[in-house]
Order: structure tokens, then sequence, then C-alpha cells
């Protein structure tokens, strides 16, 4: 028997205990509402598959209450009944969105056949939308590349958070896949069917970072020659990636908080509030606790975000995927490079093992693209930048030959900064010192 929910909105009491009766009769639930605000009312807290509504009612009519449906709902089907003379209407609401319309007086028997078949398209499109959400999610998954436990207790809390609107704290260091992870949480998802839309918090200046997220409108500053939405309007109905948070300036820290609060945002230039639906994630390699207990970060901000947090482990934790992780950079690389795909020699795949991959799975992609591009037939030691290879030589050769307390800084800091391709700002944080810090050291130990 059908189980769907069918939302009756008449004024007339008569025609409404008419409808319910042939609607209950087909075996679905009906509601009942005798205006457009107690319709609104029960379509908020109910599921409702289906609303059948009168376009012609005291107070707002049945186009007013399309537009609030369809505002809350884009997929929402919404049926028209109409009196002839008012078909004009009826088609006007189909250009608004409703599913069909039909007129009064009505034979019973076609009423319940539109009802049926629009039941049907919302059954058929929720089905398509699953396939697509379990292909998305099958190829999120793919890309947490591993079987360790660290990584399957990421996966794990992926899943449980996915099907929840709870905003998600990432924390881990940079390079270790986070933005991945916030990918896996929206395509698993009720939200994967709308945009999820990212922003480095860090990589912008406060004044055009706030126009991004807020939007603004035409000639609030020099160069605003239109309105712009920002991404938390974009983004309605689907996933905000607001990263590297930890980076987001003070005063706008409050205007994000205040956002999250009140679930509405005014843009630069404007007084006008503006509602919107969208779920937050955040990511940070700072650690956020830190940063409040130093002043840095709002407490109250923090808590906002940080419902449910997932720490995504660093490389060094999980060396039992390391070997998987070659593999498929290995793959990728020669599938994008038209290239055959290269074996690793074992004394190359033990000294990927040994080392402490500063900059993570990011560091590693870059080594295996290098070495593809200039191996000729098997992936060598040869092919390895020398940190990698001299990490390894270090861990066979510590326990027998140790290095003074300098030698091991100066190689640890060598080590970052190749890493990360020189960016000193990068090795800093990593490192965890200031660039003035890491100034200091490079020069006294020879490394401009």
């Amino acid at each position: 028997m059908p189980s769907e929910n069918v939302l009756i909105v008449e004024d007339e009491e008569l025609m409404r205990s008419i409808l319910r009766q042939l609607i209950e009769g087909e075996g679905y639930r009906a509601l009942t509402a005798d205006s457009t605000k107690t319709a609104i009312e029960i379509f908020a807290s109910n599921r409702i598959d289906l609303t059948l509504t009168d376009i012609k009612m005291a107070g707002q009519d049945g186009l007013a209450l399309l537009d609030r449906i369809k505002s809350a709902e884009a997929e929402a089907i919404v049926i028209i009944m109409t009196a002839f003379s008012s078909v004009d209407t009826a088609v006007a609401a189909l250009r608004k969105g409703a599913y069909d319309y039909i007129t009064k007086p009505f034979v019973n028997e076609d009423l319940l056949q539109t009802v049926r078949n629009a039941l049907a398209h919302r059954r058929l499109f929720q089905e398509n939308r699953t396939l697509r959400r379990e292909l998305r999610r099958t190829k999120s998954s793919s890309e947490l590349i591993g079987s360790s436990q660290p990584l399957q207790r990421v996966i794990d809390l992926i899943e449980k958070v996915a099907s929840t609107s709870a905003s998600v704290l990432i924390q881990g260091e940079s390079g270790t896949g986070k933005e991945l992870v916030a990918r896996a949480i929206h395509a698993e998802s009720e939200r994967s069917d709308e945009p999820f839309l990212a922003i480095n918090c860090g990589a912008l200046p406060e004044s055009l970072l706030e126009s991004e997220l807020f939007g603004h409108v035409k000639g609030s500053f020099t160069g605003a020659v239109g309105d712009k939405p920002g991404l938390f309007r974009s983004a309605n109905r689907g996933t905000i990636f607001l990263d590297e948070i930890g980076e987001m300036p003070q005063p706008l820290q409050v205007k994000l908080l205040r956002a999250l609060q009140e679930r509405e945002v005014t843009p630069v230039g404007s007084s006008t509030a503006i509602r919107f639906d969208a779920r937050i994630i955040a990511a940070t390699n700072r650690r956020l606790e830190n940063e409040v207990a130093e002043g840095r970060f709002r407490e109250d901000l923090y808590y906002r975000l940080n419902v449910v947090e997932i720490e995504v482990p660093p490389l060094r934790e999980r060396r039992d995927d390391i070997e998987s992780l070659v593999r498929y950079f290995v793959t990728r690389s020669a599938r994008n490079e038209g290239k055959i795909e290269r074996p690793v020699s074992p004394a190359a795949m033990k000294a990927l093992l040994q080392y402490d991959w500063p900059g993570n799975i990011r560091e590693l992609e870059h080594v295996i693209e290098r070495a593809m591009i200039l191996s000729d037939a098997e992936i060598g030691l040869e092919h390895l930048s020398n940190r990698i290879t001299g990490e390894s030589a270090y861990q066979s050769a510590r326990d027998s030959d140790p290095e003074t307390l300098e030698e091991v800084e100066r190689r640890h800091v060598l080590s970052v900064l190749d890493g990360v391709d020189g960016d000193k700002a990068a090795a800093a944080k990593i490192l965890g010192i200031d660039l003035s810090t890491l100034y200091r050291k490079m020069k006294r130990y020879d490394l401009d």
C-alpha cells in the first residue's frame, strides 16, 4: 500500500472532507489545512510528498502557497485545483513550478489519477537522486585511499555525520586531505544534489573575503559594478567549505558567528538581511583550541563550528596506507600523462615507507609525479629527491651513528622546506614557529 503523505489545502470544509476521503481511500496519509498559514506550518514540520491546494482561498491564495513551498523545497510536488474560469491563473502556476492543475468540478478518478502520476514521478525522481548520490559516494570514498585504522576512524565519522546538518570542524596538518573529507561528507548527505562551494579564508584580504562570503550590492565599494550574491546565498541548500578558518580576521569572525546563529547574511553595502540554508564545514591546520586560548579566535565561534570534530591523521601515522597511495598516484599520473605505469623498486618503496612526510599526502603526490616524469621503466631511488633517500639512510643508521641536536634540527628544517617546495610560510606553520624564527634558523644553518 502507498505510504506517501498528501497535504490538502482547501478553505471549504465540505470539499476538504471529500478530498480527504478520496486520498485516504487510496491508502495515502492525508493532512489537511484550511489556510495557507496552517499549510506552511504543516509543511515545515512533516514530510510532505504532494500538496493539493485550491487556488482561491481567503487570505493568501494558492499561488502564494506555491511560492513558499517551492522556496522551501525546490523539488516539491504541487497540484493546483481551480475553477474553469481561472485556467489562466493555473497556467501561471505551472510556470511557477506546479506539477499539474485540475479544474473544478472534477471527476474523482481524474483527480486520483493525477495524484498517482505525480507521486510516481516523485518516486522516480527520488530513485534517480539516490542512484546519483550513491555514485558520488562511491567516487568520494574511493578518493580516501587506504585501509589503516586511523583512516577507517575518519570514514566512520564521515558516515555518521553526513546524514545530519551539524556543523563539522576538520583539523589536521597541511596536505592531509581535509577538503577530500569535506567533499565526502557532502557527497553522502541529503544536500549532495546542491552546490559544494569552497573558499580559503587565508587567501583573501578581509574586505574581499567579506564580499566573497556574504555578497555585496552595486556601488558598495570601488569596483562593485553589480550585485553579488556571495557564497552563503549561492550555496543555498548545499554545503560551504571554509578552509583555513583559523586565518579568518577577528572582525569577520564576529559576522560569521552572527550569520551562523541567525541563519541570515547581510551583503556589504546593504541593510537588509537575507536568509540562507547551507551546511557549514570548516577546516584548519592550526589547533583552534590553542588559538582560542591565546585570544586569536573567538571561543563562541569555535563551539558553533565544532559541533562534530574530525581529526585527519598525518601520513606518518598512516604508514600502512603509503603503498596503496603510491600505486594510486602512479596509476593516475600515467593516465594523465598518457604513459605506461611504472613499477616501484623495493629500495624506492622502502625509502617512501620510512620517510616522515612533513607535507603529507600532497607531498607524496608531487614526489610520485616527479618520479614518473624522470623514470623510463622502474621507479628507483635515483628518481626520488635527496630529502627522501637521505631520510631513509638516516632511519637505517641513526642507532649506530647518532647526530647532534643541531644536525637533527637542520635536517628536519631542510626536509620540511623541501616538502613544501620552499614555501617559507607553510614551512613555519608545519614547524610550529613564526616566520622570523624560521629565517633565523635558515641563516644559522646556511639553508638560503
